[in-house]
């Protein structure tokens, strides 16, 4: 312990607040609450600890704190600091995972669709589900069941889906919100199970259809009966007020935390989600902050149900008064399910997590000293793709403390390289988050870069932080005869060449292949946007200001055709450019 911080824990004054850890290059690396600031930070630095806490306290050179009104106010302190800086000893209890939701969309005229991105307020949002597949196949069967919108943009004549009673045809007759209720109040009651109304009017159908020897149409009434019955039938019902639940627990073990949700929704539960943390705090206070970071990204149910031990009175008034610790009954059984959960989950996991942990420090830990960087936190890789030359662009994807940061990728599309050259795109790139980095303080500084590429592109990634006088380690990853990687170029231009049974390997390859999927990803909406461009240069009277319009307003060939005249004419195209175009993407098939 260093003498400032011995001045600085003299001086602590005994109130709520929240502290902040500083590891010797002034990063915040750990973030808490204390209802007694004093005694709770000069409890790091006073007596024995456990191996996660002394490997903490090692790291410490200095501390700040910010005094608060409450404990309450100190936990939601906490937990602001925490996203915004993402500390190294708290980042595992952030819940990054989202879940598919299917939404009606508050439009005019609304359509269902699958989201990730929720809005709190829509009340017409159902889920989450498991998974993108089971969202899927659920808003396929609402679109057959229920007449809602399909089209977007929306036409201004009847398409398909009008003709085979999929859609009402906003698009030609006045439909109004009277309309949509009844579909709305359809539409919950399937999320809820009760569907005989529905079943009934698609037997009636069925029957219909087979007293007309329309057999194709009754065995599509007899799929769809099934479909539905399917859906409803997945879970059994526990409770029958229909309310929408959140279920937690928690198991601890030798530093590790183990957390399980159950999802009930409408009474049933749906599917059930446990995910395994190391901790450096009491096992109590990561279980409450986890459920409050998981609710800073997802929506409230109706009640959140947590263990009758934990106290949680500090979630209480974060939670909006939902959180409910049962005593007795069925919900303390939930409790108790999700509680077993977690135990098992710790039991079969948390080998297989230690594993995967040793590696990838002992990855990281070599990296560390090939590179000679004592604290390797942000790793940044960059990546080059295109098709011989045409639709170029670069990637920059980041590893923070070995875990990809997805929310800091980002896509280049090169401005200034020629076709094709991948070493002037690399420049270019390299030359432009370096320099606005240099604009911007507060743009992260990566503590080691990695090239995908050979000699040649390390040195040139050299040169362009040499014009810019920064000093960041840089290395190269070099792939053999079958494109796989094969060889470490250091900065210095040694050559390591690597295990492949090795975990640095292993860490290294991954950090490489999602650089080239995330740029691959880029380049082919690129070339999507190129085939719709290149096929719009095709058709007469069609100029580069119209082109542009054209791109700008419709993204898709499709939603041309989809267009009514009008529409185009509002986006300045003459009558002899909407004949051509209607020509042209009648005769590609479109």
């Amino acid at each position: 312990m260093n003498t400032q911080i011995q001045t600085k824990l003299a001086n602590l004054p005994e109130q709520p607040g929240s502290y902040q850890m500083l590891d010797q290059h002034n990063q915040i690396i750990y973030v808490g609450k204390a209802k007694n600031l004093r005694a709770r930070v000069r409890s790091y630095f006073v007596g024995s600890h456990d191996l996660k806490t002394t490997k903490l306290v090692s790291m410490i050179e200095d501390f700040t704190y910010i005094v608060t009104q409450s404990e309450t106010e100190a936990f939601l302190l906490e937990l602001s600091l925490i996203k915004e800086h993402s500390p190294k000893y708290n980042i595992l209890l952030m819940d990054d995972k989202t879940y598919p939701y299917i939404e009606i969309t508050n439009e005019t005229h609304p359509r269902i669709q699958i989201t990730r991105k929720v809005n709190k307020k829509n009340k017409l949002l159902f889920g989450p589900f498991p998974n993108v597949t089971s969202a899927r196949d659920t808003v396929d069967l609402l679109g057959r069941l229920f007449p809602l919108r399909k089209c977007q943009p929306m036409p201004k004549k009847l398409c398909l889906y009008y003709h085979i009673g999929q859609c009402m045809g906003p698009c030609v007759y006045p439909i109004t919100q009277e309309h949509y209720q009844p579909i709305f109040n359809q539409i919950k009651a399937f999320f809820r199970g009760q569907n005989t109304e529905i079943l009934d009017r698609l037997k009636n159908d069925m029957n219909r259809f087979a007293m007309n020897l329309e057999f194709e149409k009754a065995q599509e009434m007899k799929l769809l009966i099934q479909a539905v019955q399917d859906t409803t039938t997945k879970q059994q019902i526990i409770f029958p007020d229909l309310l929408d639940r959140d279920i937690f627990a928690y198991e601890e073990r030798d530093s590790y935390l183990t957390t399980t949700i159950l999802f009930m929704r409408q009474g049933k539960i749906t599917f059930s989600e446990s995910k395994i943390m190391q901790i450096y705090q009491d096992a109590e206070e990561a279980f409450l902050e986890f459920i409050a970071l998981f609710y800073q990204r997802h929506p409230f149910p109706k009640e959140i149900l947590i263990p009758a031990h934990v106290d949680g009175t500090i979630l209480e008034g974060f939670c909006e008064n939902r959180l409910l610790q049962p005593q007795r009954g069925k919900k303390k059984e939930l409790v108790q399910m999700a509680q077993k959960n977690a135990s098992i989950y710790m039991e079969n996991h948390l080998d297989l997590h230690l594993k995967k942990e040793l590696k990838l420090n002992q990855a990281m830990n070599e990296l560390s000293q090939m590179t000679k960087i004592e604290l390797l936190r942000r790793i940044e890789c960059y990546d080059n793709s295109h098709t011989m030359g045409k639709n170029q662009v670069s990637s920059m994807v980041v590893f923070k403390d070995g875990i990809p940061d997805k929310k800091s990728y980002r896509k280049y599309q090169t401005k200034f390289a020629s076709s094709g050259d991948d070493l002037q795109a690399m420049k270019e790139v390299l030359y432009r988050r370096f320099q606005k980095m240099l604009e911007n303080q507060s743009l992260d500084r990566p503590d080691l870069i990695i090239i995908d590429g050979g000699l040649t592109q390390l040195r040139a990634a050299k040169e362009v932080l040499g014009s810019l006088y920064l000093d960041i380690p840089l290395i190269s990853l070099q792939k053999d005869e079958f494109h796989k990687t094969d060889t470490l170029i250091l900065e210095d231009e040694r050559r390591i060449v690597l295990d492949r049974h090795h975990p640095l390997y292993v860490f290294l390859s991954r950090i490489q292949d999602e650089a080239h999927r995330f740029a691959i990803a880029f380049h082919r909406e690129k070339q999507t946007k190129q085939i719709f461009s290149s096929i719009l240069d095709a058709i007469p009277g069609i100029g580069p200001a119209t082109k542009k319009r054209l791109l700008d307003q419709y993204k898709t060939i499709t939603n041309i055709k989809q267009a009514t005249d009008e529409e185009l004419r509002r986006c300045k195209c003459t009558t002899t450019q909407i004949e051509n175009l209607r020509i042209a993407l009648q005769s590609k098939g479109e």
